[in-house]
């Protein structure tokens, strides 16, 4: 429990351990942001489903000159402790390690910035904590989610083996998800291969999640007949940005836009040339969310 006592070389950011209810250590990296904003609520950025805190390694410093932000690796990913349960891998457990640690940092209020599985947990926590979210970033994440998207997730999630090298994983990667980012070159896939795998001990390259975080999607009827509006109703006036990958096929254009209808202050923003999910460092993204950080609220 507790922060390093020294930050990164480029200090940016200081490591931060705690504890969940059920004994399992995560981790987090937290960006202190500038002095004049100690009293702004901070950022809590949260990653996709296989992914981990270096997902915002591009992000994270660029909201952090505006205020604290906290970039959370859930159970199983990154230097977050693997669960002894898979059945824990759900977003309701991911809520309460979130919650857990606002409430160890007594951080009273958030706004927050999720992919994914991050925006569920986005939603979760504002229907169970309505009065500690003031605004949110939902990218390529909503209450309607399309079939054909997850049924792809399903089925690469928890499966695949190791890379020799980081150019044989960079390539086994670009194989995978060509589809999603149709303009990116083997510089990008390198750079985004980096940022869900890992080296082991014996120098193969696998990705950086504990496979098991795929049981709970095995299970049949997983989320079916699960009425997710009210959670997302439950921002009620705050700001949210809701980012969708123009060629996702996650987040459906209708479902899209009808979020953005359904809140007096929700504003729908598509990233070109990319699927699911954007990685929040386009140019598109990147003045969208400056502008939804302009509109939160200063204390």
């Amino acid at each position: 429990m507790g922060s390093d006592a020294n930050a990164h070389q480029d200090g940016q950011w200081d490591d931060h351990y705690w504890w969940s209810a059920d004994g399992v250590r995560l981790h987090a990296r937290i960006y202190p942001g500038p002095a004049a904003a100690a009293d702004a609520p901070p950022l809590l950025c949260m990653p996709g489903l296989a992914r981990n805190a270096r997902d915002f390694e591009a992000l994270a410093p660029h909201v952090a000159r505006s205020r604290k932000t906290i970039v959370v690796e859930f159970r199983g990913r990154g230097d977050s402790a693997y669960a002894k349960d898979p059945m824990t891998y759900v977003p309701l457990t991911y809520v309460q390690d979130v919650v857990a640690l606002l409430d160890e940092l007594a951080i009273p209020r958030i706004a927050t910035i999720g992919t994914s599985l991050g925006g569920l947990v986005s939603m979760f926590l504002a229907a169970s904590l309505p009065d500690r979210i003031v605004g949110a970033v939902l990218n390529d994440v909503g209450p309607e989610l399309e079939k054909a998207g997850l049924d792809r997730i399903r089925d690469y999630i928890g499966v695949g083996g190791s890379q020799p090298t980081w150019m044989h994983a960079a390539r086994a990667y670009a194989e995978l998800n060509g589809a999603i980012y149709p303009a990116y070159g083997i510089h990008d896939w390198l750079r985004l291969t980096k940022r869900t795998h890992r080296l082991t001990p014996e120098g193969r390259v696998i990705a950086d999640y504990d496979k098991q975080i795929a049981a709970p999607l095995r299970l049949a009827g997983d989320a079916a007949g699960i009425d997710l509006w009210p959670a997302f109703r439950a921002f009620g006036d705050s700001p949210v940005l809701i980012l969708r990958g123009r060629l996702s096929d996650i987040l459906a254009k209708p479902a899209a836009a009808k979020m953005a209808a359904e809140l007096p202050r929700a504003r729908l923003v598509e990233v070109a040339g990319v699927g699911h999910a954007p990685t929040m460092d386009e140019p598109d993204a990147l003045v969208a969310i400056d502008a939804w950080l302009a509109e939160l609220p200063a204390q």
